[in-house]
């Protein structure tokens, strides 16, 4: 039942929701309102306990503040979880092909799955944050559709992601001189498809039929005078059917 494959359609959805992140921008302004600087903010598939963590080794903003700089701000992502999606369910019996010359490609029906992500910016102050958030919200209301090239048999699937919650939290303990850093979570939920092994095979393709009617059973087969009608149906897989579909037998040609 089971065997070795991998179609990596997960894999690309990781990538596809990524891209959607890697050019965040904030910017920095002087007194005067000018910009003075203009920050790519770095992405990177990690949890968010791996940030937390990173941020809350060491001391005070006096002893750290060139190492937070450096490290914030900061936006990762990761899968939250996995779950079947039975209200877009399909008939898992049925396969779909893919006709080249005599090599024939084939897999059953995609199967529907939910996946989660979660999206986490980290930031030093409210200004960082606010930036981060009017970046990514316009693009969801409530849902942004990416297409993505999953096989050789779905070469452009749409995938919708939408985007179901915002939670934005503070995260600071003890004194004044404490580093503070803020977090912004955002939850998507991506619908899309996970699929089963391709199957290839060549020849048993069937390109034409032909068919006579006799007048009785008692009628030779071999005797072309019996022959009452013929039918034939000519074409192949990628074009479809072609030539006559039914004519009479004396206009039947060999």
């Amino acid at each position: 039942m089971f065997s070795t494959f991998y179609n990596e359609s997960i894999r690309k959805l990781v990538i596809g929701f990524g891209s959607l992140f890697n050019n965040v921008n904030v910017r920095y302004f002087d007194s005067e309102g000018e910009e003075t600087q203009k920050v790519r903010i770095p992405l990177s598939y990690s949890p968010k306990e791996k940030f937390i963590a990173r941020l809350e080794q060491g001391g005070s903003i006096l002893e750290d503040q060139a190492k937070v700089k450096a490290i914030l701000p900061r936006l990762g992502f990761d899968i939250t979880g996995i779950n079947y999606d039975p209200t877009r369910t399909i008939n898992k019996l049925k396969k779909m092909r893919k006709v080249d010359g005599l090599t024939t490609t084939s897999m059953f029906n995609e199967v529907p799955y939910n996946i989660s992500f979660g999206l986490y910016s980290f930031t030093s102050s409210i200004d960082e944050n606010l930036q981060v958030i009017e970046q990514i919200l316009p693009f969801f209301s409530p849902e942004f559709v990416v297409s993505i090239n999953m096989n050789s048999l779905h070469q452009k699937v749409d995938i919708p992601i939408t985007l179901s919650n915002i939670n934005i939290q503070e995260d600071y303990e003890g004194n004044f001189l404490n580093r503070r850093f803020i977090t912004t979570t955002f939850e998507f939920l991506a619908k899309s498809y996970v699929y089963g092994p391709i199957s290839t095979g060549t020849g048993g393709i069937i390109t034409a039929i032909t068919g006579d009617f006799y007048g009785s059973l008692d009628d030779t087969f071999n005797d072309e005078s019996a022959v009452v009608a013929s039918f034939g149906i000519t074409g192949d897989a990628v074009t479809g059917l072609s030539g006559p579909v039914y004519y009479p037998a004396q206009g039947r040609t060999h």
